[in-house]
């Protein structure tokens, strides 16, 4: 502990510190205050600097877009395939979370059911997104964004996207195979019977409506990962979105894949034919609301204000 002693000698009794460093300089600040001043003057462009990076002006994000897109766009295939593997895995965890809480609140008000879906549906999502792992609705517009800059070509988009699809669609089946070899210990048949009937019931139409929302929702959210530092504040972007996605019970191509998996598995009635008609329409929906919602959209009107 810091101990203070006036010195006796000095008329203007100066207060000193135990090691003999004066406590009071002569422009009436402490030698600590002292110390901190000049420590802030050298730490503002470090200050200032942070600042900026924690609220990212749409120009600097859209540059880092551009980049993340790029960088994606130049990898090699297989490097793509295995990293969408794992994101097709993980998202599982989000069908699986869903599934269980499904089947312990069936004799729970709806409303009840809901906002439990909802708060768990995003689990799976954050762990893949700040994994770095490739999900196939992050790059609907991610990967856009280098195209209409013109610094990439449309078929390096289509590998891009046919390989991630690929690799999420494998990883999902194989997550659910394993939840399903799992059900003594999981006890979600249920859980995953209702989900199945909520995704496979409605129309074609009803289906790509809610497909678009929600890829313009996890399109959004990619977006504001891109335009947050590095912390707390995406896992929090990354939760919201996805829980607005849960919320409203819509359609994610992924963890929807995984979904219906799991319903085959669980109920006999699910047909391949419904499965390949769901996933198909998810991504396409997928791929319009974070292509034509967010990436023509950002890049347009961010593009049209440089100009």
């Amino acid at each position: 502990m810091t101990q203070l002693s006036l010195e006796p000698d000095n008329p203007e009794s100066h207060l000193v510190l135990q090691d003999g460093t004066p406590a009071k300089t002569h422009g009436g600040l402490t030698a600590r205050e002292d110390a901190r001043l000049s420590e802030d003057k050298r730490a503002v462009p470090v200050i200032i600097k942070r600042s900026d990076e924690a609220v990212r002006h749409p120009d600097d994000t859209l540059e880092h877009a551009i980049e993340e897109g790029l960088e994606q766009l130049n990898r090699s295939l297989l490097s793509l395939l295995l990293s969408s593997l794992a994101a097709g895995l993980v998202v599982g965890f989000s069908a699986m979370a869903v599934g269980v809480v499904t089947s312990l609140t069936g004799d729970s008000s709806p409303l009840v059911t809901r906002l439990l879906q909802a708060a768990v549906y995003p689990l799976g999502f954050v762990v893949c997104v700040i994994s770095g792992a490739q999900l196939f609705t992050e790059h609907t517009a991610t990967a856009v964004y280098p195209i209409l800059d013109r610094n990439a070509s449309k078929r390096q988009l289509l590998r891009l996207w046919g390989a991630v699809i690929a690799g999420n669609i494998v990883g999902a089946f194989i997550v659910a195979s394993m939840l399903t070899m799992a059900e003594p210990v999981v006890h979600a048949h249920n859980g995953y019977v209702e989900i199945g009937h909520h995704l496979l019931t409605p129309s074609c139409s009803a289906l790509l409506i809610s497909a678009v929302l929600a890829g313009w929702l996890m399109a959004m959210g990619a977006w504001l990962v891109l335009s947050t530092p590095p912390d707390v504040s995406q896992i929090a972007v990354i939760y919201f979105v996805t829980f607005l996605i849960g919320l409203g019970g819509l359609h994610h191509s992924i963890a929807g894949s995984a979904e219906v998996f799991l319903a085959a598995y669980a109920d006999p009635a699910v047909e391949i034919l419904d499965i390949a008609s769901f996933i198909s329409v998810a991504l396409a929906g997928n791929l319009i609301g974070g292509s034509l919602f967010v990436a023509i959209l950002n890049y347009g009107h961010i593009r049209k204000t440089q100009n």
